[in-house]
């Protein structure tokens, strides 16, 4: 069965406190808006494998490509 980007969004938020998360896909290929104060003074690749480690072994067995846009909340409110 194909996850959902409700069900990858789940998986975001139980691991990763987010402000806002947005998760658009077709089951394989999933894009993603995901706003956290724990992105503050990192890096896009640090702010990356936060998600990474949120996802867990999901990424690998169950999500084929996921396409992010970290954010802090001030960055968000800015756009």
């Amino acid at each position: 069965m194909l996850p959902t980007p409700e069900l990858v969004k789940t998986y975001i938020a139980a691991g990763l406190d987010c402000s806002h998360l947005e998760v658009d896909g077709d089951g394989q290929h999933f894009t993603a808006v995901i706003v956290s104060t724990a992105f503050a003074g990192k890096r896009p690749i640090q702010r990356h494998q936060l998600v990474y480690a949120a996802l867990g072994d999901r990424m690998r067995e169950e999500i084929h490509a996921l396409s992010m846009k970290t954010l802090t909340p001030e960055e968000f409110a800015q756009q």
